[in-house]
């Protein structure tokens, strides 16, 4: 457990979406974490106290905004809007996984960038800054008006494989989709070893996409990466082409675990030997029984201390196999 945290003034507080990472951020941190209750009235309306003084105070509220997302959207909101009225110094929200960043362009006539209304809902709630795990794109840190530090897990990713002495040429990450690449090729120059990526081509013949590989696969250990765990679909059909291509080990790792219902079963019968998560995402869902938690918490309770004493956040964002060995 880290000493505790000198400067007083520095105030971490748990929303209900995720109180799990919370209690692990603080206990990493050496930052108690602050007073409140939280509760619904008969209507659905939700209300926040917060049980001690803030005045003056740096505030980090940690709430991730996952199931039910509308949810705890808004208790997060009515939660900044309580400490700007209380009088803190500043607001700054801690969303290890942040809800509605898939929806961050306009893919078909007449949609919304919902992304971007939510940047503005928590700018104009009065937020100073964002701290966020794995941003499903980047662009999204363009959406705020305000600074957002927008940590990567794949060094954490890299660390654990490492560990497993999964890494070289006898390894090959892969891209389950086409819009994966950045993030393969990343963990990929961490652990010193090839990409590949499974597209997918429309038959002429019937309305099925058929999957193919680009890159080499058999003989090898496979890495599946993409950064959100949804139905496990796309985990499951890229096990199964990777395992026809001649994988001899396949294995598969994801910035946040969404786990919709009827993904544990889908996952439980594809051919993948372990599944690697953050623990950004707090679910009730039964779980594959090859599923692993990697805790993030180390790694935000950094940043939060790191962007509190003004220093910079950038060295969170690498990690050095090679020194690691040494």
């Amino acid at each position: 457990m880290a000493e505790r945290y000198a400067d007083k003034q520095l105030k971490l507080f748990s929303l209900t979406s995720n109180t799990t990472i919370a209690e692990k951020i603080a206990k990493d941190a050496g930052v108690p974490l602050g007073k409140l209750s939280s509760r619904k009235f008969s209507d659905g309306e939700i209300m926040i106290n917060i049980e001690e003084s803030v005045r003056g105070d740096d505030i980090y509220i940690i709430q991730s905004t996952s199931y039910p997302v509308n949810d705890h959207l808004w208790e997060l909101l009515i939660m900044v809007d309580a400490c700007k009225r209380a009088s803190a110094n500043s607001v700054n929200v801690v969303i290890p996984y942040f809800g509605y960043s898939r929806q961050d362009r306009i893919a078909a006539a007449r949609e919304p960038i919902t992304a971007k209304l939510v940047a503005n809902m928590l700018v104009k709630a009065g937020v100073d800054r964002v701290l966020t795990l794995d941003l499903h794109a980047v662009q999204v840190q363009g959406f705020f008006d305000i600074p957002v530090d927008n940590l990567f897990t794949t060094p954490l990713f890299a660390e654990h494989y490492t560990k497993l002495g999964l890494y070289g040429e006898d390894i090959v990450v892969v891209s389950p989709k086409n819009s994966g690449i950045k993030r393969a090729r990343s963990l990929a120059q961490y652990l010193d070893a090839p990409i590949a990526i499974i597209d997918y081509a429309q038959d002429d013949d019937s309305s099925r996409e058929e999957g193919y590989i680009i890159g080499e696969v058999a003989g090898k250990k496979a890495i599946l990466i993409d950064d959100i765990l949804n139905t496990g679909k796309t985990f499951a059909e890229a096990a199964k082409i990777v395992e026809r291509g001649g994988a001899t080990e396949i294995y598969a790792v994801a910035s946040h675990g969404l786990f919709a219902s009827g993904a544990t079963e889908i996952l439980q019968a594809a051919p993948i030997k372990d599944i690697l998560i953050t623990d950004s995402v707090f679910t009730k869902q039964k779980l594959p029984d090859n599923l692993h938690y990697l805790s993030a918490s180390e790694l935000i309770a950094d940043a939060i201390i790191r962007i509190h004493e003004r220093r910079p956040v950038s060295p969170l964002f690498a990690y050095d196999r090679k020194g690691d060995e040494s």
